[in-house]
């Protein structure tokens, strides 16, 4: 068992294509996108640049453990450096508060927003902490193949409340609105709603604080060039813009697949990064696959959509951090438009990245560069983006410019946006959805798509659909837990060189 290819070259596909190198398979990544990175794309625009796809680096380490399973140094090929504050909430009635950056710079912070809270913020990050040596550290990489596996995890979540969302366990702690919003736009991150997600993902808040929150210098995209530049020098082959159609299957085993210019690629074992329920529906023939993976593939509930506007600005906005939270007027009602109702309301919530706040090189000298991320419904909502995201973006533009980028709107060069279609075409994403199938507690752990694949023996899978979910610490840990249940590679016996007689006999 030599030949392993890996399908798709985001973080997860990437990791993935590293461990199963490191364990003597010959490996070939094949990924239908221009760059390695997944949704990790980078776009140059008019000389400003963008980071398409994750931002927020955390557990830094995780990074590192693929550097070092060849001896090297991850600080050798990029440099991380942490961002201060973590992230700026900007509330709808013109208040702000200051997460990150060390303890005692939050406590202040707690204390100026509302004093009576800064006990309950000291609880409810040792909550988190509970959860996360729990979730994080003894579950995140561990296989979920077993129902018995699960069962003997319940006692253990009950115990930590992980019955609870996300918001209730928040609410328990803290008293002021703002603080409780803060604290509780974690699950966003990888696709869920507070107030549906299991508190499970309240672990979040202690991963943050432990490891901090960091920049790659040159943006995620560099971080991405690094790894490539790893897996070429440990003899891993990368094949780029190239769809994977079909996963050919003989004797419940993946033999190779075949591409959409119809050539084929043979292997003797298979990780998938694709999402797994594009996976059961689309590339895996549904004899090959058990009836709960395509049950849950086409019933499952998806995360939610996602608008990016990016853009650049021809001066520069010195006091908007790097991570910036814009808040809306509304909170748990916008999410259930989005989560629930489906519906694209007037208001909104942004996610603002500025990277020039740390990297000037992002934007020609003098300038700022930013995307805007806004949760919006998947495409089960039905929503007419061709007339829908230029409405949205000039909201954006608008609502920004009344705020913290005054004037935008005479300062914006070089604009454009991607809507949840643009996932569904360019990332194969079904329904659009920006994380995959959402974090509730019905899709988490065994519950949620296995990576071992619930089909062809010698199939895995790795990436946001499945445990332990999306993000990129969880998508890392997804390959921590194929590197568990992948055979290491079976030796070839050379053969012995002939001897001098039989040659010249």
């Amino acid at each position: 068992m030599n030949q392993l290819i890996v399908i798709g070259g985001g973080f997860g596909g990437m990791a993935a294509a590293l461990r199963a190198r490191a364990k003597g398979y010959q490996v070939t990544l094949i990924d239908r996108c221009p760059r390695l990175g997944g949704r990790a794309q980078v776009f140059e625009r008019g000389g400003y640049r963008h980071d398409a796809g994750p931002t927020v680096l955390t557990a830094p380490f995780l990074f590192q453990e693929l550097f070092e399973l060849f001896g090297r140094k991850m600080s050798d090929s990029v440099d991380l450096v942490p961002v201060d504050p973590w992230y700026r909430f900007e509330f709808a009635d013109g208040s702000h508060f200051n997460y990150g950056g060390g303890m005692d710079q939050t406590l202040a912070e707690i204390e100026r927003v509302n004093p009576e809270d800064v006990a309950g913020y000291k609880q409810l990050l040792e909550d988190s902490r509970r959860l996360y040596d729990v979730g994080f550290t003894r579950l995140s990489d561990a296989p979920f193949h077993s129902a018995a596996f699960m069962l003997r995890q319940v006692p253990h979540l009950a115990r930590l409340g992980a019955w609870r969302t996300v918001w209730q366990m928040v609410s328990r702690r803290l008293k002021s609105d703002h603080l409780r919003q803060a604290f509780s736009i974690q699950p966003l991150l990888v696709g869920g709603n507070p107030f549906d997600t299991t508190s499970i993902y309240g672990l979040i808040h202690f991963l943050e604080s432990a490891h901090g929150v960091h920049f790659a210098m040159g943006g995620t995209g560099a971080l991405v060039d690094a790894i490539e530049r790893l897996m070429i020098d440990v003899g891993i082959d990368i094949e780029l813009n190239t769809t994977v159609e079909q996963i050919l299957v003989e004797n419940d085993r993946v033999t190779g697949v075949r591409l959409g210019d119809g050539t084929t690629r043979s292997c003797d074992a298979m990780i998938s990064n694709a999402d797994p329920a594009h996976l059961y529906e689309h590339m895996l023939p549904a004899e090959h696959s058990r009836t709960s993976a395509r049950l849950k593939a086409r019933h499952a509930k998806k995360s939610m959509g996602l608008f990016v506007l990016f853009f650049g600005a021809n001066r520069q906005y010195s006091d908007v951090a790097h991570h910036t939270i814009w808040m809306g007027p509304r909170y748990r009602e916008l999410l259930s438009d989005i989560f629930d109702r489906k519906i694209l309301a007037e208001d909104f919530s942004i996610y603002l990245h500025r990277p020039t706040a740390t990297d000037p090189s992002f934007a020609p000298a003098g300038c700022d560069s930013f995307y805007a991320l806004v949760p919006v419904p998947n495409l089960e909502a039905g929503i007419d983006w061709a007339t829908e995201g230029p409405r949205l973006q000039q909201r954006v533009v608008q609502a920004l410019s009344r705020t913290i980028l005054p004037d935008l709107e005479h300062h914006i060069q070089a604009d454009f946006h991607m809507t949840p279609e643009d996932f569904a075409a360019d990332y194969l994403s079904p329904q659009g959805a920006g994380f995959s199938i959402a974090p509730i507690f019905r899709q988490s752990a065994w519950f949620r798509f296995h990576n071992r694949a619930e089909g062809p023996a010698n199939l895995y899978l790795v990436g946001a659909g499945t445990h332990p979910g999306a993000g990129l610490p969880g998508v890392l840990c997804s390959a921590k837990v194929v590197d568990r249940i992948l055979p290491e590679a079976v030796a070839v016996p050379q053969r012995p060189a002939p001897t001098p007689s039989a040659v010249f006999s």
